[in-house]
């Protein structure tokens, strides 16, 4: 799973989050912090408003939580969601003794980017590429 860390420097560079089922998040609050939530229409939902969209918490939660605004919920994408953000750019993932590494292709040149955890190493990716459109 992508770190905390990874997924703030993926938010603070201008990623923008859609919810949809499946995905998974966590709360900006310091009592929340080994909290992971998963999106789904059984328990929390995503609505959109025309002043933005809220992840609403249905009562099936264990505790009294009714909804979070978005900007205050850090979205944590899979490998399978990072590597769909690489598209045409990717080119591998390998497995070395004690790292992962993913490659990809930028402007011609090819670029790794290195990290114990996989999906670490494809949001280092993306970053750059994030880093490239800004």
């Amino acid at each position: 799973m992508i770190s905390t860390e990874a997924a703030l420097a993926l938010r603070d560079s201008g990623l923008v989050w859609t919810p949809r089922s499946g995905d998974r998040f966590q709360l900006n609050e310091p009592e929340f912090d080994a909290d992971v939530f998963t999106v789904s229409e059984m328990t929390i939902e995503a609505r959109s408003y025309p002043t933005g969209t809220i992840l609403a918490f249905n009562g099936t939660t264990e505790w009294a939580l009714d909804s979070v605004a978005l900007e205050d919920a850090l979205w944590l994408p899979t490998e399978e969601q990072l590597r769909e953000m690489l598209r045409g750019s990717f080119r591998a993932l390998r497995r070395l003794s004690d790292t992962y590494e993913v490659e990809i292709v930028v402007a011609g040149a090819v670029r790794t980017f290195a990290h114990p955890e996989p999906a670490d190493a494809y949001a280092g990716a993306v970053l750059a590429l994030l880093a490239r459109i800004a």
